[in-house]
């Protein structure tokens, strides 16, 4: 981490940290309210998970990341922002999903260009599978979304196979067919640089059925 990101780690993290060992949340107390309740799973840096909160104070955000530095950036951030509806977890997704949050409690869960492990021997790491799929659905409300975007069109094929065979989930678009980008999603800097260069970006929202 650099300084700045340790430094708004050891200033926020008491208040904003969650972690595993506290074991199964009560969001209503965590955040002071009963807001929606949107998870984000792999936010890198933090930027657009930040500028989401800010634009929704409404709403309450769980953020969850393996980097320290992307902890500590989001924390910064939350600090010079004045943004207070976020916690966040610096842990594995899959024990946080199991361990701390409680089925049926989540508004919405976003998956914004997660690793492509785009070497055909390393595609097996993807994230998304249908377990994993089924375990996100456990922890939605009926009419929550699961929201993933892509810059891997190889990736996005594979979302768009695995959440279309999903049980218990409906496309938001057409079947078999990529949404728009919600206005809610940020631009990230790497989508707008890819976007002049004709780089494609492809969004899946699926929504939990009853």
């Amino acid at each position: 981490m650099t300084e700045s990101q340790q430094a708004a780690y050891d200033k926020y993290w008491p208040s904003k940290g969650l972690t595993v060992a506290g074991g199964m949340l009560d969001l209503a107390a965590v955040f002071g309210n009963n807001g929606p309740v949107v998870l984000e799973i792999g936010f890198g840096m933090g930027s657009s998970l930040v500028a989401m909160a800010a634009a929704a104070p409404q709403s309450n955000y769980i953020g969850v990341e393996v980097h320290t530095p992307g902890v500590g950036r989001l924390l910064h951030l939350m600090g010079e922002q004045g943004v207070e509806n976020i916690r966040v977890f610096c842990h594995d997704a899959v024990e946080v999903l199991a361990q701390c949050i409680p089925d049926s409690s989540l508004d919405r869960v976003q998956i914004y260009f997660p690793d492509p492990w785009h070497k055909k021997r390393h595609n097996k790491r993807r994230l998304i599978k249908p377990e994993f799929v089924q375990q996100l659905r456990a922890k939605l409300k009926v009419g929550g979304i699961i929201h993933m975007a892509t810059d891997w069109e190889h990736y996005a094929e594979q979302m768009m196979e695995v959440m279309s065979a999903a049980e218990g989930f409906a496309n938001q678009a057409q079947p078999f067919c990529y949404s728009e980008r919600p206005d809610y999603r940020p631009l990230t800097k790497f989508e707008q640089r890819g976007q002049r260069l004709g780089h494609g970006v492809w969004d899946l929202l699926f929504e939990k059925q009853g």
